[in-house]
């Protein structure tokens, strides 16, 4: 059976952030990811997920200033201090909150600067990342963006992301395959699931093309978990999607799965 966790950025959006861990676990979920955790502490977060019961699979690397429009910094040439740091600064959170693995945003194209500097800087600092992740024993996620959500994101298709992975010969590399993303931008996502899933270390799921609940739109809810199950795939389902209307109201397709 998947295992769903609430993106608690997009979800419960009614109530502040922390306390969006206890409305997640009122709710039956027992996984939880978002995007970033960065205003609060560290032991301030644990202790709420810790008493909702909630466990943390994924969080977000620090992406730069999101207000002026970064969206991470591993594609930047001249960033690599500030990349460093915000990775410094995950693996601190990831520690305290016992989570296993950490998206890095790769950013938006930079003007002109050609495809080969971007790819180069890009491979600098994803090695570099992965190896002090593995020192904190800390998976990286890396997550192709589709062109309509973020027109400028250097990491576009699941298989750019996974030659990447091969390129890069770290095992704590892993794909964070999007069903939204993947169907925003290329389609046939059984096939593209499938065949990818080697590299796959998380999951996430969301209406196309409106982003709302995982059972509206034009993908299939019911037949994406018997492709989850049938799979084997063992990780986390991430509910990366805005509700369409009160959280609670809309999570009828959940009821199947909730307290696993």
């Amino acid at each position: 059976m998947p295992h769903f966790a609430a993106n608690l950025t997009m979800m419960f959006t009614e109530k502040a952030f922390p306390d969006r861990f206890q409305a997640a676990a009122d709710a039956g979920f027992r996984r939880a990811e978002f995007l970033f955790p960065y205003a609060w502490s560290a032991d301030f977060l644990a202790e709420k997920a810790g008493k909702a019961n909630i466990s943390v699979v994924l969080f977000n690397a620090f992406p730069g200033n999101w207000e002026k429009g970064e969206r991470g910094l591993a594609c930047i040439p001249g960033r690599n201090a500030d990349f460093d740091a915000g990775l410094e600064m995950a693996i601190s959170w990831a520690g305290v909150l016992r989570c296993p693995r950490i998206h890095v945003m790769s950013g938006n194209r930079p003007a002109g600067v050609s495809e080969e500097e971007m790819e180069a800087v890009w491979f600098s600092n994803m090695a570099r990342a992965a190896d002090r992740c593995a020192d904190a024993g800390l998976e990286i996620c890396l997550e192709p963006i589709n062109h309509i959500s973020m027109p400028q994101y250097f990491l576009r298709t699941q298989e750019q992301a996974a030659d990447y992975i091969q390129r890069l010969q770290r095992k704590n590399i892993r794909l964070q395959f999007d069903f939204f993303h993947c169907q925003m931008e290329q389609g046939n996502v059984s096939a593209r699931f499938q065949k990818l899933l080697p590299f796959i270390g998380h999951c996430q799921i969301a209406g196309v093309p409106d982003r709302h609940e995982p059972d509206s739109g034009e993908l299939s809810f019911p037949h994406i978990c018997r492709l989850l199950d049938d799979s084997g795939y063992t990780g986390s389902v991430g509910c990366e999607y805005n509700p369409d209307g009160r959280t609670e109201d809309g999570l009828g397709w959940f009821v199947p799965w909730k307290n696993q």
